[in-house]
């Protein structure tokens, strides 16, 4: 009985290999080739599942989806012989994949150091017929629509991929230029900054100016008016002490010396020489302020 178990395991495991060294799977997300003895037998294979002779094919998967190539940052010139520093980075897939495999050996850093020199190759030529204006904001989608146009021409013959689309993520001068250029901004800046606070200055000054002038013209008109309403005050009570006078001129006069007599005594270190005989003592000798 542990014989027949085991040579079922046996089997099964033989059965196994054999259908992992006969059959494969190529998926949707896959191109692949069969090889038979290194030579190319079947160049571009569906999806599906396949078997192949064991040991005598070989079948090599690459990735059938859109790939990007982001390659470092390079120096470019203008028309105007202005130097640029470029970071692109390019979208590819592959197409003829026989291609592909006998131009990189189904190596795919073979086949993104050749794009990347191609990329900057239409870069260069590119960026070569145009001003600096035109390469950094004007035209920038209908170059690299003629870049990605260029390179089509030449990589699906050469490296069976096609670009699908290219585009510049920076452009930036080199750094010397950049610092030539940061400090004439920052002139530029400071010259507008004083233009500014010389206008903000002038504004502050006319601003005061007419406040000072307003109120000085408020204090004259106000004071004016103080004046002329304590005038009127003035006259209305000479007025009315010239009435009161001339009702009872005796109750005035003894109204004015009791005044007198309060401030003449407000001080009881003050000395008063008077004559005794002075009007200033009459209603001090008699109620009425007559003599007796």
């Amino acid at each position: 009985m542990s014989r027949n178990l085991s040579t079922l395991l046996i089997g099964i495991v033989l059965a196994i290999m054999l259908a992992n060294s006969t059959l494969y799977v190529v998926q949707e997300t896959e191109k692949a080739v069969k090889l038979r003895f290194g030579r190319i037998v079947e160049p571009d294979i569906a999806p599906g599942l396949y078997w192949k002779f064991p040991f005598a094919d070989d079948v090599r998967k690459f990735d059938a989806r859109i790939l990007t190539l982001d390659s470092e940052p390079e120096s470019f010139l203008t028309v105007q012989k202005k130097r640029l520093i470029v970071d692109a980075f390019a979208k590819w897939k592959i197409i003829d994949v026989e291609t592909y495999y006998k131009a990189t050996g189904g190596d795919e850093t073979v086949a993104r150091s050749r794009l990347a020199d191609r990329v900057n190759d239409g870069l260069r030529n590119q960026f070569g017929t145009r001003t600096l204006h035109e390469a950094v904001s004007g035209e920038r989608d209908e170059l690299m629509l003629h870049i990605a146009e260029a390179l089509n021409e030449t990589v699906l013959q050469s490296l069976g991929v096609v670009v699908v689309d290219v585009r510049v993520k920076r452009i930036d001068l080199p750094p010397e230029v950049s610092q030539q250029v940061y400090r004439r901004m920052q002139a530029e800046r400071d010259k507008e900054a004083r233009e500014l606070r010389s206008k903000g200055k002038e504004s502050a000054e006319r601003i005061r100016a007419d406040a000072d002038r307003q109120v000085t013209i408020v204090a004259a008109n106000a004071y004016r008016e103080a004046e002329q309403t304590r005038g009127e005050g003035d006259g209305k009570a000479a007025a009315i002490y010239a009435e009161s006078y001339q009702k009872d001129p005796e109750f005035y006069s003894f109204s004015r010396s009791l005044k007198a007599y309060g401030k003449a005594f407000a001080n009881k270190g003050d000395i008063v020489l008077v004559e005794p005989d002075s009007d200033f003592f009459r209603y001090l000798k008699s109620p009425t302020g007559k003599n007796q």
